[in-house]
């Protein structure tokens, strides 16, 4: 318990305590006319070390949110600091996403543009890792991979460049091949592709499409982004590591020709989605 007070009028105290709890993640109650704040941050339950930490935050609907809202979280243990970007999942739905590198509690606090994303925050308990869960892939001694637990990785990867862009029949296929074969990579792309064997119209596209037919860039379409997140940790359940191509000019849509500030945003707008993903 922090402090109690019997000073001045009970309720313009508790107005006040609790905008100031709101900004440090403290709850407020009144008892027999004291006003007791109670240092109880709020907590969003346990990871796993590598794995993915993600909350959500109620922001604004209308507007353009993926151009105007800036949003991040700074992620804490001890003295380590990690600043880490948000993003919009439509609607009024603004996430967080975070894989922790290590065991232990860890705090958070965000900060944004928009009050209502601004100073939140919570504590959350990383447990240790389980099952095949060896921590993201990384470069050993120069020339070598292995996942962060020091466990060997020898890379055997395929390619299938469109198959998130197929029908739902013929990407559970693909998984089914890919969970009988010897890969453990497998490449392909954000944006579908065109050329000689893959002349096919995709059900969802990275952006939202207008009445036109042509695409705003300015505007994800969330619905594509969790699709492709979905089939990452089906690969990721598979022992396979995600090598996702962002660009590429083979391309009828229109996304080979997005402006550099375009480009600038999508990049960002995937590395706040898709980071925290350790098989990507």
């Amino acid at each position: 318990m922090c402090w109690v007070s019997r000073r001045g009028p009970i309720q313009k105290a508790v107005r006040l305590a609790q905008r100031q709890a709101a900004r440090q993640n403290l709850a407020v109650t009144t008892f027999s006319g004291c006003l007791l704040v109670t240092c109880v941050a709020l907590s969003a339950g346990a990871v796993e070390q590598w794995g993915l930490f993600e909350v959500s935050f109620t922001g604004p609907d209308s507007g353009s949110p993926y151009l105007e809202v800036r949003f991040s979280a700074t992620f804490s243990q001890s003295n380590r600091r990690i600043i880490v970007p948000g993003f919009w999942d439509g609607g009024g739905t603004y996430k967080i996403r975070f894989s922790p590198p290590t065991q232990g509690q860890w705090r958070y606090e965000t900060t944004s543009n928009v009050p209502e994303l601004n100073g939140k925050g919570g504590v959350f308990t990383v447990t240790a890792p389980t099952g095949e869960n060896h921590g993201p892939v990384e470069v050993f001694n120069t020339f070598y991979l292995r996942y962060a637990d020091g466990t060997p990785y020898h890379q055997f990867g395929t390619t299938c460049y469109a198959w998130i862009h197929q029908t739902g029949e013929l990407q559970q296929q693909t998984l089914k091949t890919l969970a009988a074969s010897p890969f453990n990579k497998i490449r392909f792309c954000v944006f579908p592709k065109s050329y000689a064997y893959n002349q096919n119209e995709p059900e969802r596209f990275a952006f939202q499409r207008r009445a036109d037919g042509t695409f705003d860039f300015n505007r994800p379409d969330p619905a594509f982004w969790r699709h492709l997140e979905q089939r990452i940790l089906d690969l990721q359940r598979l022992g396979i590591q995600a090598d996702l191509i962002l660009w590429h000019p083979y391309d009828r849509w229109g996304f080979a020709n997005m402006s550099d500030e375009e480009d600038d945003r999508y990049l960002r707008y995937c590395i706040a989605r898709l980071s925290a993903f350790r098989n990507l």
